[in-house]
């Protein structure tokens, strides 16, 4: 079943059904653009064997950043190395796509004093790391909708195969999908219909400006996992409507910095035990639309992500940190050489206050070293990661600071 073939529906193919999603790789260089050391790791990648293969976060603005080098794309400045990082993701034979953002209120006080957001709502229980945010105006919006759709033009044009739009983990779309975050009452918030409604207007715009036969996907929360948030239903019902729109590929995850289901902190047994965390959802959502789904998180064994394709449920699975330790894990799975992943114990350091950074920061130093030509450190304790990380990861955003106010 992993080695089938998918014909998505703008046509393209994916020459199997395993996909790198999403990892943020914080390895701009310092004007923002691709840097040596991405194009390096994509390199890796490039010959992971992954059917598909999905940038990290790259933002639609320079002023707002989720993490210290973040790529971002606002015009052709960076063109020779965007078109470099498609030939490198793509020398192994993968289909690869760029995945699009913007932070919102989830842009660190370090890095944007006064983000924005669809309402001042600031986040909680984070320590005073995020400011409260600004409510933006309806301007302000329409702008962001033709930043996204400019930022889709460009990758594609460089070389890439589509673009995700990320509408999951608290960002910035993710925030006009919540209730408990998009207070407006006007035509972007007051009822579910009116909060979907940038999602929509993002979803036109990006098909308008990269064209019908190329991949354009959604990255949608299952659910927020916070009381009067993101639910569910409303995921149902706004995964139709993308579905009326054309999305070629949805894929499910859930939770934002404030509850981080997407790390598998919040699932239940029942979960756990079939391996994705999203699966159960995915296959109420199967009865909904039939859009192809892509669900990441947990997949640990070929068994169960064969077992996941051939109930109908799940059409792409995603894979995320295994990726991060072993880059050549789905070459060697398609080859019968490994049937799962091997062992990924929890990161911690012992000192409440950063286990939860630990965890993700881990992970990152992981993708660094291969951006260095190095091999990932299993081995390696989190508190160097962590270590490695505040030393190196705070340098790039001090000089960027310099070079182009806070961004």
């Amino acid at each position: 079943m992993i080695a089938d073939k998918l014909t998505l529906p703008c046509g393209a193919v994916l020459p199997n059904r395993l996909a790198k999603s999403a990892l943020s790789e914080q390895l701009g260089d310092r004007a923002a653009g691709p840097s040596d050391r991405l194009l390096r790791l994509y390199e890796r990648w490039g010959g992971s064997g992954c059917g598909l293969l999905a940038t990290g976060n790259v933002m639609v603005d320079r002023s707002a950043l989720g993490e210290p080098a973040n790529v971002v794309v606002e015009d052709d400045r960076h063109g020779a190395a965007l078109t470099e990082w498609a030939r490198a993701a793509k020398a192994g034979g993968a289909t690869a796509i760029v995945q699009v953002n913007h932070p919102g209120r989830q842009s660190p006080r370090s890095l944007s004093p006064r983000p924005v957001a669809p309402s001042a709502v600031p986040l909680t229980g984070m320590g005073g790391v995020f400011s409260t945010p600004r409510a933006l105006t309806v301007a302000e919006i329409e702008a962001l909708v033709r930043r996204y759709a400019a930022t889709s033009r460009i990758v594609v044009e460089a070389g890439f195969d589509g673009v995700q739009l990320h509408a999951a983990h608290g960002y910035l779309i993710s925030q006009f999908l919540s209730p408990r975050v998009n207070r407006r009452d006007d035509r972007y918030g007051g009822d579910p219909e009116r909060r979907r409604s940038f999602l929509l207007e993002l979803v036109a715009a990006t098909r308008e400006a990269i064209g019908r036969h190329r991949i354009l996907s959604v990255k949608m929360n299952s659910a927020d996992f916070q009381r009067g948030g993101f639910s569910e239903d409303e995921s149902i019902l706004v995964a139709r409507d993308l579905a009326d729109a054309g999305v070629d590929l949805l894929e499910i995850s859930g939770g934002t910095y404030e509850k981080a289901a997407m790390m598998g902190l919040t699932q239940r047994d029942s979960t756990r035990a079939r391996e994705a965390y999203f699966l159960e959802f995915a296959e109420r959502l199967r009865a909904e639309v039939d859009i192809p789904l892509w669900v990441t998180g947990g997949f640990r064994s070929r068994t169960g992500m064969d077992q996941a394709l051939s109930s109908g449920a799940v059409d792409v699975i995603g894979l995320g940190r295994p990726l991060a330790v072993d880059p050549e894990f789905p070459r060697r799975l398609l080859a019968g050489e490994v049937d799962r992943v091997a062992e990924l114990t929890p990161k911690r350091v012992g000192v409440r206050k950063l286990d939860g950074m630990a965890e993700t920061v881990w992970y990152t130093t992981q993708l660094w070293r291969m951006g260095d030509g190095k091999e990932p450190a299993t081995q390696r304790h989190a508190a160097l990661g962590v270590a490695h990380y505040l030393l190196a990861g705070q340098l790039p955003a001090l000089a960027r600071g310099r070079a182009t106010r806070k961004g």
